[in-house]
Formats: C-alpha cells, sequence, structure tokens
C-alpha cells in the first residue's frame, strides 16, 4: 500500500474519525455495480478483502472509492448506426437524416449496454486525524473531486478544505531554483517545468536534466516561473510538485521499503506495516513542505 498521488486536504484541529459512523455511512454508499442498462456506476470499496469500509491502524483510516464503467466505445457504436442507416436507405430509397441517425444510434447502445464488458477502478483516500489531513491518491484534480464529492454525498458533515500555503508553490520553487538552494530537508531533483505568464504561456520542460547553471536562471530572468519541480526529502521520498500544491510521481525511496522488510509473515502483517510507514513518512514530509512554503494559511473565518 503506497500512494503515487496527493491531493491534499486540511482537516481542524481536534477532528476525529468515528470508524463505525463512517463505515456505516460509506456501506450505505456501497459500490452496487453497473445495472443492465447503466454506463457507469459509483460508490464505496472496502479497502481490504473483507466487509470493513474503513480499514483503520493508528489512527490512521484509509477508504476506497470504486467506480465501474461499460467499455463501448462509440466508434463500434456509431460504424453500426452507419450499417444499419444504408440498409434502411437501400431498403426504402431514401436518405437517412441527422434526427434518425441520432436515434439509431441511442437503440444501437440500448441494444450493446447489456453486453459490454466492464472495468472497474479504486481510487484510495487517507485520512489522518492525529496531524489533520486528508488525501487522495488521484493524478488528476477531477478524479479528487469525484471522491471528495461522494464523501461529502455520504457524510452529514466533512470539515475538510483544500490545503493553502503563505507561499505559493510556484514562486517558492522559482526562488529555490534562482537560489539554488533547497529548502531544509530537501533537495532538488532533474525534472523541472517552467512557464511564462501571458496568452502564450511558453513552456519548457526538463527531464532528468542537471538543473544548476545559468540557463535556469536565464529563463526565470525572463519571467518565467516553475509550475513543477522534482524533489527528495530526507532521502527517503521522492516526488513531484506543482504549482496547484498537488503531489505526484511519489516514490518511497529503498531505505524506506528496507524498514518493513523482514517483520511480517503474512499478507495482512505486510499491508499493516508499509500503510504504517506510509502515513508515518508522509506525515512528517507534509509538514516539512507546508514549513518550506511559509506556513498555513489561515482557514477564512
Amino acid at each position: 500500500m503506497w500512494f503515487r498521488n496527493l491531493q491534499l486536504y486540511r482537516l481542524p484541529a481536534g477532528w476525529d474519525v468515528d470508524v463505525a459512523a463512517l463505515d456505516a455511512r460509506l456501506s450505505a454508499h456501497a459500490l452496487a455495480g453497473c445495472g443492465a442498462m447503466d454506463m457507469q456506476s459509483v460508490g464505496w470499496l472496502p479497502p481490504r478483502d473483507d466487509e470493513r469500509f474503513v480499514y483503520v491502524s493508528n489512527r490512521q483510516a484509509l477508504l476506497a472509492f470504486g467506480v465501474e464503467q461499460k467499455l463501448l466505445p462509440a466508434a463500434v457504436v456509431n460504424q453500426m448506426a452507419k450499417d444499419r442507416a444504408a440498409q434502411i436507405g437501400e431498403q426504402e430509397g431514401r436518405p437517412v437524416g441527422r434526427r434518425e441517425l441520432r436515434e439509431l444510434k441511442e437503440r444501437v447502445t440500448d441494444e450493446l449496454l447489456p453486453r459490454a464488458f466492464v472495468r472497474r477502478r479504486a481510487t484510495f483516500a487517507w485520512i489522518d486525524p492525529v496531524h489533520g489531513w486528508l488525501a487522495v491518491d488521484a493524478a488528476a484534480k477531477t478524479k479528487a473531486e469525484e471522491v471528495m464529492g461522494q464523501l461529502i454525498k455520504s457524510v452529514d458533515e466533512l470539515p475538510a478544505r483544500l490545503l493553502k500555503t503563505q507561499l505559493s508553490p510556484g514562486a517558492a520553487m522559482t526562488g529555490w531554483l534562482e537560489t539554488g538552494e533547497a529548502p531544509a530537508g530537501f533537495t532538488l531533483d532533474r525534472d523541472l517545468e517552467l512557464r511564462a505568464p501571458g496568452d502564450e504561456r511558453a513552456t519548457v520542460r526538463y527531464v532528468r536534466h542537471h538543473l544548476e547553471g545559468d540557463e535556469i536562471r536565464a529563463h526565470i530572468a525572463e519571467g518565467k516561473q516553475a509550475t513543477r519541480l522534482g524533489m527528495t526529502w530526507n532521502d527517503r521520498i521522492s516526488f513531484l510538485l506543482t504549482e496547484d500544491l498537488q503531489i505526484k510521481r511519489l516514490a518511497f525511496l529503498d531505505i524506506l521499503k528496507e524498514e518493513s522488510e523482514g517483520q511480517a509473515e503474512t499478507d495482512e502483517e505486510r499491508f499493516e506495516i508499509d500503510f504504517a510507514l506510509m502515513t508515518g513518512e508522509l506525515a512528517k514530509l507534509l509538514e516539512a513542505l507546508v514549513e518550506a512554503l511559509g506556513g498555513e494559511m489561515p482557514a477564512a473565518s
């Protein structure tokens, strides 16, 4: 259990998880699966192979949001509708208009839906009431918002808000590059995206490229600002920080994963150890990152 991305939300101090109540809420909105005529179905899944909808270890909670989607390519529907339109044209000696073609597509979709393959995906969320974090393991904001929307629908009161810091990540990353100095505990890696302001928004990307030297500073002097920057924290976790405070491409380095080796005898023990290591390290990383970004912005009253 190692997250790959973090979309970060803040929980107020003192807020805690009532596990039994949360489990009951999520189970009432469980993923039921797609019906014969459904294109998509959403709901909660047990994070592990049991009946619990909230996995808890050391006061850290794990949730799993599930989506089932029917795989019905538009190209298949369009081709079948065109074939039927051609048959109508031959049999009745008339062209098929746009409205009738649209209706043919709808009928073809209704016929194919019950036989379409179903794809299921799960997106995980981590709740840390000890340090006040709620994080969704999603690379795209839309997927994180999908999870949060379902969570708000399932839970009466969820006082979560997006994390905001005193320094914007873009300005902070640009400053670190300009001075060549990373904040305490961090090193700058070799992945970078710089973007110019204005309508054209000229963009320069570096992949596995040394970021020292005059070339980077010249781009900054021209007005470009860092929008993505690869970083490593304490030689334990590497990641890509974005201008809108997303953490992507999380990689827990070997020195961290080696700490869990040899400690577990079963898959369940290994999962519990990995989850404890991951959440413990991420809490420390997030505290250091917020400090590097000037501290947290107070919540609006």
